[in-house]
């Protein structure tokens, strides 16, 4: 059974949305008719004789002036929603204090590209590289929240400037960014690894009080075709949390067995 058009619409749109569009489009129509009726009134006044001429001149005018306002009105009212949808979209799917991808995100990318990758008979691996702060549950308790979002947000910052065009940065848990490098060799993946532990020592994390005490580990998991995605953040987790944490020793990266 249909659903009519008209119980659509008020579903849709409420009493009080419908009411005052109602009264403008009534105010603008008026404002047209009256602007298309003095139009010709003055034309008519102005050549008595030619009443054919009149509505021929008087069409274009007319036209315009009422199609242009309404079809600018509507292509602005589009943009604002193109825009609304946007922001609202990347509101879904990134972190709001590192704006990095949310890990719901990051799954559905990861499983995105090993779908396309496969439709052409390519390389669907890769490396995921898990990024824990082992010291930032203290940061937060000694200085508070709100110094561990401004360490995480910088950590981000950190990360996202130091991988390849193309790889992917989440924010995987409260001390914890996940980093997706497809098609990675493991050396693309140590040199990642070095790059972001060198510009983490060398960045300045500290309160007003005294320095941050910030120690991060780096573990990775390659995997080589499609994969369960739990599967592979357990292993790069385990591989972070057995990891060093002085700078210079390479990335503990494991290669993900067979289901």
């Amino acid at each position: 059974m249909s659903i009519p058009t008209t119980m659509i619409f008020i579903n849709r749109y409420s009493p009080a949305t419908v009411k005052p569009a109602l009264l403008r489009a009534a105010i603008g129509a008026t404002c047209c008719l009256a602007g298309s009726v003095g139009l010709l009134l003055i034309l008519n006044l102005l050549i008595p004789d030619k009443p054919f001429l009149v509505g021929f001149v008087s069409i274009p005018p007319i036209s315009f002036v009422v199609a242009f306002p309404l079809l600018f009105a509507l292509q602005l009212q589009k943009a604002e929603l193109e825009t609304l949808r946007s922001r609202m979209s990347h509101a879904t799917r990134h972190d709001p204090a590192t704006n990095a991808l949310t890990g719901t995100a990051f799954a559905a990318a990861m499983q995105n590209y090993s779908d396309r990758r496969r439709k052409i008979a390519t390389d669907t691996g890769g490396i995921m590289i898990a990024v824990v702060i082992e010291t930032l549950d203290a940061i937060s308790r000694r200085y508070g929240p709100q110094w561990a979002d401004t360490v995480m947000q910088s950590l981000a910052d950190i990360i996202k400037s130091s991988v390849r065009s193309g790889d992917l940065v989440a924010r995987l848990a409260s001390n914890e960014l996940g980093i997706f490098l497809p098609g990675a060799t493991p050396e693309n993946a140590q040199d990642i690894g070095a790059r972001i532990r060198r510009r983490v020592s060398l960045a300045a994390f500290e309160t007003e009080e005294a320095p941050l005490d910030l120690k991060i580990k780096l573990g990775g998991a390659l995997f080589e075709g499609p994969e369960d995605f739990n599967r592979i953040r357990q292993l790069a987790d385990e591989m972070a949390f057995d990891s060093a944490t002085e700078d210079g020793e390479p990335i503990t990266i494991a290669r993900l067995p067979a289901a």
